[in-house]
């Protein structure tokens, strides 16, 4: 049987596939290869809220930032964190004028969640891209000195210290390799987040690959449009500790960070990390027997 002649992909020179399937030659293989357009990917790393507030455990910002460190030291990622780190419990709307409210001071959330920056950063994390995304937490401080005029000047989001960070306004959205970040997404009608259980619905309804923290735990959607990915995720919880108003039964969530791989053109490829993961790496235990620490 006579084998078929084909183009080789360099010089145009006909050949058989006895011979390769692309390439007439070894030469021609290794320019062609050269020539060819890399399809640029990267990787994003993100942080759910972390809630840090005077007396909760926060040494797993500590897990995290060895584990950027061991993985992606001097490569290329873009670490997000989507926000509601500073959970700022002494300017709550919801606890004023109940007993929970005694003994909360703003300078003690503002030194608490500096801390906890801290801790999270940890080395030079050199050729890191790093953004911050303020929550509706962080934006308590805003909403106060609205309220309050006297306040401004005392009350600031640049007590909120970032070192490193690119910074976005509460509720800004912002475009990172295709993929739209923010703490959350709302109705444009009435500001209200956009929520429900469907998430695929909520990945129609933006239309485009999404990122949001906000609600507690984790939810994933992916559909194609015309043969492109899109996808949807919607994590909100990074934190140790249990949160009262969720009450006894509310508590049990997945809780931990998000890798996404391969991130191009609003497409990638996800990866859990959990806190238990992390816990069990560097404290060589399992969370639930791990009695967290206030670093």
């Amino acid at each position: 049987m006579t084998k078929l002649k084909q183009p080789c992909e360099t010089c145009g020179h006909h050949f058989t596939k006895k011979q390769g399937k692309y390439f007439c030659s070894r030469k021609c293989q290794e320019k062609g290869r050269a020539n060819r357009d890399p399809v640029v990917s990267t990787t994003h790393l993100i942080i759910p809220d972390t809630q840090i507030k005077a007396g909760v455990p926060n040494d797993h910002l500590q897990w995290i930032g060895r584990y950027i460190d061991d993985r992606y030291h001097g490569k290329q990622l873009t670490v997000i964190h989507l926000g509601d780190h500073w959970d700022m419990p002494s300017l709550s709307s919801f606890d004023r004028g109940k007993g929970k409210m005694e003994g909360r001071r703003y300078t003690a959330d503002i030194d608490a969640g500096v801390r906890g920056m801290e801790l999270l950063t940890g080395a030079s994390w050199p050729g890191l891209r790093r953004v911050f995304l303020f929550g509706n937490h962080e934006d308590r401080i805003t909403r106060a000195i609205d309220s309050d005029v006297q306040l401004d000047g005392l009350l600031s989001l640049d007590q909120c210290l970032t070192p490193g960070w690119e910074r976005y306004e509460f509720r800004d959205p912002v475009n990172i390799d295709g993929i739209i970040y923010a703490h959350y997404f709302y109705n444009v009608n009435t500001g209200r987040p956009l929520a429900g259980e469907n998430l695929e619905t909520r990945l129609k309804t933006i239309g485009h690959s999404f990122v949001a923290g906000h609600q507690p735990g984790l939810k994933v959607a992916m559909r194609y449009v015309g043969g492109q990915q899109q996808i949807g995720i919607q994590a909100g919880s990074c934190y140790q500790h249990e949160e009262e108003y969720l009450g006894p039964q509310g508590n049990a969530f997945w809780r931990g960070i998000i890798v996404l791989n391969n991130v191009h053109d609003g497409s990638a490829d996800l990866m859990t990390v959990s806190l238990d993961y992390l816990c069990k790496r560097y404290e060589g235990r399992p969370i639930n027997e791990h009695r967290g620490v206030e670093l």
